[in-house]
């Protein structure tokens, strides 16, 4: 089909300066997405009080922006197929901020879930289409450690956003939190526009329902693929329903914590930005499934660890969980532009599909969990999620493209 192979124009090779300006902006456009995404975890206890709605009701605000997300990404990699990446990228983060500063002055609970669906359809334009960027423009050689740039931004960008807003909600209220993450979206689509090089080696081709099916039919035909897909719904659902549940936890005796301290707490996100790109690294040296496994396994005993009653543990082990999820989420998503020679549009955004469904169907069950076995019932369900995860890193090809 036209337009499935890379063009001929030159890679952005490490060293230069338009290679350290996409690193820049990548790393810049991930962390506000993120930031707008995630904004809302340390606002569900308010939200809860505010709207009068239970924790799993709460957690709406976040699962119906992720669920969105999820399908709309199916169409985001089409369309950045035909218009091309960098403008697909621009408009999803201008949209994202404009709607964040809407969901600021939401006068009730069903004003605020439908801002929250469609803040998630804006960002759409962002994840996938970044994930094809690095496959279509940077030298091979480093697209691990490029990738892993660009997940360590929306790392920091979900720890920022959780930081800030739970800071902003102590001081002032949750209204002026979230327009703040909506200032920070025009921010950054400002910054990709005049920052981000042009493709070279992008080739567009216009949409077409037929193209679009027999890509999926063809990634989803790929046993490597569909593993990588199922990996990135268990362990995205564990991820997401661990913090979602973390902050009602910490609320709770014998914690029993301020907001701006539970937000503190989220700053262990930093971890992920230090070990995105260093599981990069590892994976490049040492085989993809191999690292991965190790990740995957790293993410278990994370939440073990968390398990006893104490502010210490709790910390150490998120520490741990989220710097080995974000590794693991680091391999998966390089992995996936190697695989998949054509339509890499497509196959990001069938593996996002998958990962955000993961956090929108995981982070809505774990909810139910809570309320009937409290945090006990909620590591058990994300241990069965990663448990299921690590059977399914082991049955991976030992290459990229095996």
């Amino acid at each position: 089909m036209p337009g499935q192979e890379d063009g001929q124009g030159e890679y952005l090779r490490a060293g230069t300066r338009e290679f350290l300006r996409a690193r820049v902006s990548l790393f810049l456009a991930g962390f506000a997405t993120f930031a707008t995404l995630y904004c809302v975890q340390p606002l569900m206890p308010a939200f809860a009080v505010e709207f009068a709605v239970s924790p799993a009701e709460s957690s709406l605000a976040l699962s119906l922006s992720t669920g969105t997300l999820a399908f709309s990404l199916l169409l985001a990699g089409a369309l950045s197929d035909a218009l091309g990446r960098k403008p697909v990228m621009f408009a999803s983060l201008l949209a994202s901020g404009l709607l964040g500063l809407l969901a600021a002055v939401a006068p009730d609970w069903p004003w605020l879930l439908v801002v929250r669906a469609l803040e998630g359809v804006a960002l759409s334009g962002l994840p996938a289409v970044a994930m094809a960027y690095v496959s279509e423009e940077v030298d091979p050689k480093a697209v691990g450690v490029t990738m892993g740039l660009y997940i360590g931004g929306t790392a920091l960008g979900g720890m920022s956003g959780r930081a800030l807003t739970a800071a902003v909600a102590d001081v002032a209220d949750w209204r002026m939190a979230m327009a703040a993450v909506g200032l920070l979206g025009l921010v950054a689509a400002a910054a990709l526009w005049f920052g981000l090089p042009a493709s070279r080696r992008f080739v567009g081709r216009p949409p077409g329902l037929g193209e679009l099916t027999a890509a999926w039919r063809a990634h989803l035909g790929d046993p490597g693929l569909r593993r990588l897909f199922a990996l990135g719904f268990l362990t995205m659902g564990a991820f997401v329903t661990v913090y979602n549940y973390t902050g009602f936890r910490l609320t709770e005796a014998p914690f029993e914590l301020r907001p701006a301290v539970v937000g503190a707490v989220f700053l262990v996100y930093l971890a992920g930005v230090v070990a995105s790109p260093w599981f990069g690294g590892l994976a490049g040296r040492h085989g993809q499934r191999r690292v991965l496994l190790a990740a995957v396994a790293l993410t278990l005993a994370g939440l073990m660890l968390m398990e006893p009653p104490s502010l210490v543990a709790v910390v150490a082990g998120l520490t741990l969980f989220t710097a080995a999820f974000f590794g693991a989420h680091t391999i998966a998503s390089g992995w996936i532009g190697q695989r998949a020679r054509t339509a890499r549009g497509q196959a990001s955004a069938l593996y996002l599909f998958s990962y955000y469904m993961g956090s929108t169907l995981a982070g809505y069950a774990g909810g139910l969990f809570w309320g009937a076995w409290g945090w006990l019932g909620v590591a058990g369900f994300v241990g069965l999620l990663l448990l299921a995860a690590l059977a399914v890193a082991a049955r991976l090809p030992t290459r990229a493209s095996g």
